[in-house]
C-alpha cells in the first residue's frame, strides 16, 4: 500500500490563508473540510510560512524588570531547598546505617528494641 502525497500550489495556499485572514473562513477545520486538506497542521504551517502569524494562538508574557529578578531569586531559592533536601536524605541514610551497625555490634536483631534501650 503506497502513500499518496498531495502537493498544493502556492496560489492555493495563499488563497486559503487570505480567506482565513479576511474572515470568509472562520477556522482551520473549516478550511480543511471545504478544500479537502488532509494534514492536521497544514493550514497552520501555511499561516506561519506566509507571515500571517496573527491568526495563530499565542501566549505573550509581559514582565517588569523587578519581576524578572524576583523569578531568578525564586529559582535560586528552589535550588537551595532542593540541595538541603538531598542533604537531609543523606543524613537520614547515614543515621540508619549507624543504627544498623550498632544493632549488629550489640547482637540485637530488632532495631526498635535497640532504639528503646538507647532511649533509657
Amino acid at each position: 500500500m503506497s502513500k499518496t502525497v498531495i502537493r498544493y500550489s502556492e496560489s492555493f495556499k495563499l488563497k486559503v490563508v487570505n480567506e482565513l485572514e479576511s474572515g470568509i473562513l472562520t477556522s482551520y477545520s473549516e478550511a480543511r473540510s471545504l478544500y479537502g486538506i488532509k494534514g492536521c497542521n497544514t493550514v497552520q504551517y501555511w499561516i506561519r510560512k506566509y507571515g500571517k502569524n496573527h491568526l495563530l494562538n499565542k501566549v505573550v508574557r509581559v514582565e517588569k524588570a523587578d519581576e524578572q529578578c524576583e523569578i531568578k531569586r525564586y529559582k535560586k531559592r528552589i535550588q537551595q531547598l532542593e540541595k538541603a533536601l538531598v542533604d537531609a536524605h543523606l543524613d537520614l541514610s547515614i543515621e540508619r546505617s549507624y543504627v544498623e551497625i550498632a544493632c549488629e555490634a550489640a547482637n540485637i536483631t530488632d532495631i526498635n528494641t535497640f532504639k528503646k534501650k538507647a532511649d533509657i
